[in-house]
């Protein structure tokens, strides 16, 4: 069954910005919230700027955060401040499916996928793209990217991409940061789509992690359904001493699955972070050269 589509947002609608993963730089957020105001009514709330370690404040402020915002009929869209760590340890215990029957935009990256994995659960598309401090160093193409994404506007196709293996695919667009898919593999949240078009992408993982991350998943059974793999930015996983790449990983473990895998697509947390929809339709052409429609 297709997705439900949250209402495109409009100029002047209300977005929530939320931490529910770690601290983030301020002057960063500043920027990005600066830019976000100057379109929509933008919320937050006082303890946004909580410390607790590695998290944006202990596990009932930033669940209380997230959940208020998600049940908030005024709220349109929910924004994160940043990724890092933390809403696994919360996500499962939201209301999806209150959500489920008043949706609205998930907007993040990176540990924000717990979210997409537990909206893709209730029935409901979210988007797979800048936060509020990836916005304040984003440029105007890529924030255009973005607003058109959020208000509903057609996607760019993804040209010129790496064909790994040739093929055809259609089918709804899922996946995000590879650590989080694996993840909630572990804890028995991750439910991948029927014929999914599966998106990866990471950063900081040396090679070997990669590859125990996807044979992970690959054991698992997680993998058996997908009808073709996007590989996006694998940022600063470099070789270990002995030399493997991580594009030898991944072509190793992926190629198996016999579908179609292109590489070298324009997301991840690199400088070319491109907005998809978790969950809408999506297409791979992969022959001499490889396309990705989305949308």
């Amino acid at each position: 069954m297709p997705l439900i589509t949250p209402p495109a947002l409009r100029p002047g609608d209300r977005i929530a910005v939320v931490a529910p993963s770690s601290p983030f730089d301020r002057l960063r957020y500043d920027r990005g919230l600066a830019w976000l105001s100057a379109r929509y009514a933008v919320t937050t709330r006082d303890d946004l700027f909580t410390r607790a370690g590695y998290l944006a404040g202990d596990d009932a402020r930033r669940r209380d955060e997230l959940s208020a915002a998600v049940a908030d009929p005024t709220v349109k869209a929910v924004v994160a401040a940043r990724g890092g760590y933390g809403a696994t340890r919360f996500a499962h215990t939201l209301d999806w499916a209150a959500f489920a029957r008043a949706p609205k935009w998930l907007v993040g990256f990176s540990d924000v996928t717990a979210l997409h994995v537990e909206a893709t659960r209730a029935g409901v598309r979210s988007l797979h793209g800048a936060m509020v401090c990836s916005l304040g160093d984003a440029d105007e193409e890529a924030r255009g990217l973005w607003r058109a994404a959020i208000e509903g506007e057609a996607l760019t196709p993804w040209t010129d991409l790496q064909p790994w293996s040739r093929g055809t695919a259609k089918g709804p667009a899922f996946g995000g940061n590879l650590a989080l898919l694996e993840a909630s593999a572990a804890s028995g949240r991750l439910v991948v789509p029927e014929g999914a078009i599966l998106f990866v992408e990471d950063t900081t993982e040396r090679p070997y992690r990669v590859d125990r991350m996807l044979t992970s998943l690959l054991v698992g059974g997680h993998l058996a359904r997908v009808a073709a793999v996007v590989v996006g930015g694998f940022t600063d996983c470099n070789p270990g001493p002995d030399g493997v790449t991580v594009e030898d990983v991944i072509r190793e473990r992926l190629l198996g699955l016999g579908v179609p895998v292109v590489a070298g697509a324009p997301f991840g947390h690199g400088d070319d972070n491109r907005p998809w929809i978790v969950g809408a339709p999506c297409t791979v052409e992969s022959g001499d050269t490889a396309r990705v429609a989305l949308g």
